[in-house]
């Protein structure tokens, strides 16, 4: 979704503390900065405090390195956090994908109609086969094949790609790849993850025919950040979608393509406004 073209974003987080609000607002009011959206959740249980404030200058002349030194000094005392993101800024990111085009299709048509403020920076694959996608968008486009053997060369390209990109977010669309520990650890909190998620759970090859023989009522999706433990990542968004004794095995799957479009852009979306705050094993989330 397009911001304002004045909207500016600080996303903070900190112990919890008496003045946290105070600390965020008075500064901005100081600053003859306008708040034009702002949303605060204090966890009792892990005693983390997080805000996420949007505002708009209201004189001229911002300058974005002396607010951010001058808010430094205020947020010290609360141990506080932050980041500031500037108004119509495109995060660059790295999609990874494997053969399945229909999630990589769907960022691309966000990205293109500009429902989604990203720079796609690069598309890493380990099959040759959208190649065509990618170039009929202009994006560079790398092929790395992997095996057990070449897992760790492999690795070794994504991550020069990724550094030298410059992206700050890889999104896995669809990748069939387990990424390493080591890769893992390299991404945390800055690569997103989309599958199927269903219940009950149905592991390996064909899990839609899996659960049609069950006769699941249910088929939906789960966005997460990676870690080393597979598919069980911090959870950004979820998705589901009914289904009935009328649906074949081919009817839930695409039903299951639909739901994992629409719940990674929405799980990269909240991530690229600054909306996903993590801590520990879960995530705060500041919906629109």
């Amino acid at each position: 979704m397009k911001r304002h073209d004045d909207i500016w974003i600080m996303a903070a987080q900190c112990p919890s503390r008496l003045g946290t609000v105070d600390v965020v607002t008075r500064f901005l009011k100081e600053r003859r900065c306008y708040i034009t959206e702002q949303q605060s959740f204090d966890d009792r249980l892990s005693g983390q405090f997080f805000i996420r404030t949007e505002f708009r200058p209201e004189e001229a002349g911002f300058d974005a390195d002396t607010f951010q030194a001058g808010f430094a000094e205020r947020a010290a005392e609360f141990d506080m956090r932050f980041e500031l993101t500037p108004p119509g800024r495109l995060m660059p990111v790295v999609i990874m994908v494997s053969k399945a085009d229909h999630c990589l299709n769907d960022l691309l048509y966000r990205y293109r109609t500009g429902q989604l403020p990203i720079d796609i920076r690069a598309i890493v694959s380990n099959h040759p086969d959208l190649a065509s996608l990618a170039e009929w968008h202009g994006i560079p486009y790398h092929h790395f094949p992997i095996t057990a053997e070449t897992k760790a060369e492999q690795e070794a390209q994504v991550w020069r790609v990724v550094e030298e990109s410059g992206a700050e977010l890889v999104i896995l669309a669809r990748y069939m790849q387990v990424l390493s520990s080591e890769m893992c650890t390299r991404l945390s909190g800055r690569a997103i993850n989309i599958h199927h998620s269903l219940l009950p759970g149905f592991k390996g090859a064909r899990p839609y025919h899996q659960a049609y023989d069950k006769g699941v009522k249910l088929v939906g999706a789960t966005a997460h950040y990676i870690n080393d433990d597979l598919d069980e990542g911090p959870i950004i968004t979820q998705g589901v979608e009914p289904v009935s004794h009328a649906d074949y095995p081919e009817d839930l799957v695409a039903k299951g393509r639909d739901i994992e479009c629409l719940t990674l852009a929405r799980a990269v979306a909240l991530h690229v406004e600054r909306r996903v705050f993590l801590h520990a094993s879960r995530t705060v989330i500041f919906e629109r």
